[in-house]
């Protein structure tokens, strides 16, 4: 191996390599004789080997006692024609993982081979368990290494937990410990979907990501091929951002696919070669009606209110007819068995419509060959699952619009990806944008928790699994796809345990998480490499403290963390904050030894422009002999100053509100006071509805800007209080501009509470307010 090659595997798996691998000869060993029937989780026997740390975590460990190490002679030996591939790759990822080369032979196994045989009476799970039957396996590490199953599938798995046992046993590599294993997954689908329809990656990402997911036994790879910009500058769909990412021969299609980047057939067939070979199922996703905007764009006549939307005008039997034909075109390119067709966040005025469509589409993908998946959305649509095809799987990923136990009460399969739990759009203020929260869902949840009331049985036959999601929503911020990595990793194998395995008594997240440090991204990746320090990481982890929002030429204040997580000191060297258009501000200069564990601040001020303001954070140092370094990014949103004699109030407070319409987190109350005009809240359809700011201090206030949406309301109060009990009346407008209302206020003394009561709504929706700002001086 190269020297290049040795930092390319270094990054790729937690530990450090050193280039003087040696393989030792192989110890027989004392182990135990492999039992005939499915053995319960014992506790670990004094002098026998501990349970292995891989993830996820094995469903049942037997340990035996010392140590098989593979050797040049080794050999891959396989007992059934249908393991050639899994064997295949099996000899490629041990190639990249320890030096050696093993053939694949089809000889009598030796000591010291890897034999992978088929068994359809393979004992490799709980009895009539058919998500075991399908993906389960046993793997006995003896004198040789057997792995078992019933299919390929789970034999494969098997050889990702040895992999993992390897990977451990830094650096030999070659080393498994002695035992025996019986594992298998909670739930079928153990998924990821990939929003590249508003942002490409390429192909070799999106094939990484096959890679990745394999690693940890994610077995489903749901691939959203379309969408749009949420909010068009000036609500001008025509300068939308939208794209559509396969791309046909057809000459009827042309110019349907996105100029930026798109699967031709020869690339799809290469994603699902990769995704095959690792035992991954590539779900498409072609959606609609909503999220629309690419088809709308190659035929504005499919589109509502003249084209200038995103939605599909499904009122013309020409919108379903040409709907029709883009799934009959591309769904032969699928080898899926499942298509999902979208079906989420239509307007609900046009249900009946809706239903129609819904039903038509379903009706004809099945037509295809193909079962039918479908985003959850009967709750908000239609109250219920009244005259809708009951022959789709829904994924669950909002309660309002249809939550998990609604949809198995009406019959449906469901994969449970609720929002907030399981969303993350990359850098928004909003469903996790800085990653998930893996203590809470190591803690708390499984497959089966949606929220809310909506928890079904874990054993629900209905319940097919569950599934992370990345949403490009933010089309134009400047982020990649290893920025994308580095906000997933930290719970992807964590999603995938709890998915397999769920909780493991004993084994704390720190602990478990150090797991995932150790093992990274696995073999064969391309472009990914893992984000995650370890302790032989030469990197100083940053973190930043800056305001959400400020004013036109206020002060910026950064506090940026600088850890050391390692385990020998740091020699920091210098702090800079670069600002965007501006010369780089170095922070306290004076060198600074961080002991292990240890940790030091610094802080800059500078002046907002215009414009919002994003920072880069760069602390360079020496760790023993080696250089290191360590970047954050961050960005604070820049909005028109506050009236002279004043300051903005409202962007450290707290919004609350009476009502949010759907339980929506995209039109939670927090949306009022985030600076951002392209986000609001929006109430239940009621008069009697109001959004409030719990002020970070008591202050006096003098006046606030309501910024509305459409749906606005006609009469309102404007109400302060000191307590949030006892409420005065500081503004009454009987008759609101419906667009930006600047209201002065009588309030006197001191108050911590700002409120808009509504008295009396313009339309037939809700309130739905974009922003709310407070103006006054902290008392």
């Amino acid at each position: 191996m190269t020297a290049h090659n040795v930092v390319r595997v270094a990054r790729r798996f937690g530990a450090v390599l050193t280039t003087g691998l040696v393989v030792a000869a192989m110890t027989v060993p004392a182990g135990t004789t492999a039992g005939a029937s499915l053995p319960d989780r014992p506790e670990t026997v004094a002098g026998t080997n501990p349970e292995p740390a891989v993830v996820p975590a094995l469903q049942t460990w037997t340990g035996g006692r010392g140590d098989l190490t593979l050797r040049p002679s080794s050999r891959i030996v396989v007992l059934d024609d249908g393991l050639d591939d899994v064997a295949t790759q099996l000899r490629a990822d041990v190639a990249e993982l320890t030096h050696l080369r093993p053939r694949i032979v089809t000889s009598r196994p030796r000591a010291g081979d890897i034999v992978l045989d088929l068994d359809g009476d393979a004992d490799v799970g709980p009895g009539g368990d058919a998500v075991a039957a399908r993906e389960g396996y046993r793997l006995d590490v003896q004198d040789r290494v057997r792995i078992v199953s019933r299919t390929d599938t789970g034999v494969f798995w098997g050889t990702r937990t040895m992999l993992q046992m390897m990977a451990e046993r830094f650096p030999e590599r070659g080393v498994l410990p002695v035992g025996e294993a019986v594992d298998w997954p909670n739930v079928a689908v153990r998924g990821f979907m990939l929003d590249v329809g508003r942002r490409w990656f390429g192909e070799t990402y999106v094939q990484d990501m096959a890679r990745v997911m394999s690693w940890y036994k994610l077995n489903t790879f749901q691939v959203h091929l379309n969408d749009n910009e949420i909010f068009p500058e000036n609500d001008d769909w025509s300068t939308a951002q939208s794209a559509f990412r396969l791309a046909s021969d057809d000459p009827e299609l042309a110019g349907l696919a996105a100029e930026d980047g798109s699967f031709t057939r020869a690339e799809w067939d290469e994603l699902e070669d990769v995704a095959a070979a690792h035992h991954v199922t590539v779900v498409p996703e072609i959606d609609s009606p909503a999220h629309s905007r690419a088809f709308i764009e190659f035929d504005p006549s499919l589109g509502l209110d003249g084209g200038d939307s995103d939605h599909l005008d499904l009122s013309k039997p020409e919108t379903t007819a040409f709907m029709k034909d883009v799934f009959t075109e591309f769904t032969p390119w699928f080898r899926s068995p499942t298509v999902h067709i979208g079906l989420d966040e239509y307007p609900r005025e046009l249900e009946p419509d809706y239903r129609e469509y819904a039903n038509a589409l379903a009706a004809h993908v099945r037509s295809l060959g193909k079962d039918v998946r479908a985003w959850g959305s009967l709750s908000v649509m239609a109250g219920g699952a009244d005259g809708y095809d009951k022959d789709v799987e829904m994924v669950s990923w909002n309660n309002g619009w249809y939550g998990g136990r609604t949809a198995i009460d009406d019959g449906y399969p469901v994969v449970n990806a609720n929002d907030a739990t399981l969303y993350i759009v990359p850098f928004a203020d909003y469903y996790h944008g800085h990653g998930l929260d893996g203590r809470w869902l190591y803690d708390q949840w499984e497959p089966h928790v949606f929220g809310g009331g909506q928890d079904v049985d874990p054993d629900d036959p209905l319940l097919l699994g569950a599934m992370s999601a990345v949403w490009n929503d933010l089309v134009h911020e400047d982020y990649d796809g290893q920025d994308v990595y580095g906000l997933v990793e930290p719970t992807f194998g964590l999603l995938a345990h709890r998915m397999w395995r769920g909780p493991v008594a004993g084994l704390a997240y720190d602990d478990f998480m150090g797991r995932v440090e150790r093992l990274g991204v696995g073999p064969g990746v391309d472009e990914l490499t893992t984000t995650l320090l370890d302790p032989g990481d030469l990197g100083l982890p940053v973190t930043l403290s800056a305001p959400r929002v400020v004013g036109e030429g206020d002060d910026v204040t950064v506090t940026a963390t600088i850890r050391n997580t390692g385990t020998i000191p740091v020699s920091l060297r210098e702090t800079t904050l670069a600002v965007d258009g501006a010369e780089p501000l170095v922070g306290d200069a004076r060198p600074e030894r961080l002991a292990p564990g240890g940790s030091t601040e610094r802080t800059w001020t500078f002046a907002a422009g215009a414009d919002k303001a994003s920072f880069t954070v760069t602390a360079t140092g020496k760790r023993g002999r080696n250089d290191t370094s360590a970047s954050a990014r961050s960005s604070v949103a820049v909005v028109e100053a506050a009236p002279p004699g004043t300051v903005h109030l409202s962007f450290d407070g707290v919004a609350t509100a009476s009502s949010v319409e759907g339980g929506l987190d995209r039109l939670d109350a927090r949306h009022v006071n985030d600076g951002d005009l392209g986000t609001r809240w929006a109430s239940d359809y009621s008069d009697d509805q109001w959004v409030q700011v719990e002020l970070a201090q008591p202050s006096d206030v003098s006046a606030v800007r309501l910024f509305w949406e459409e749906a606005c309301a006609e009469r309102f109060v404007v109400q302060t209080s000191v307590d949030g009990e006892t409420w005065t009346d500081s503004a009454t407008v009987d008759e609101s501009t419906c667009a930006t209302d600047d209201v002065e206020l009588t309030a006197s003394g001191p108050v911590s509470f700002v409120r808009v009561q509504g008295v009396e709504r313009a339309t037939s929706y809700g309130y739905s307010l974009h922003e709310l700002w407070v103006f006054g001086n902290p008392a």
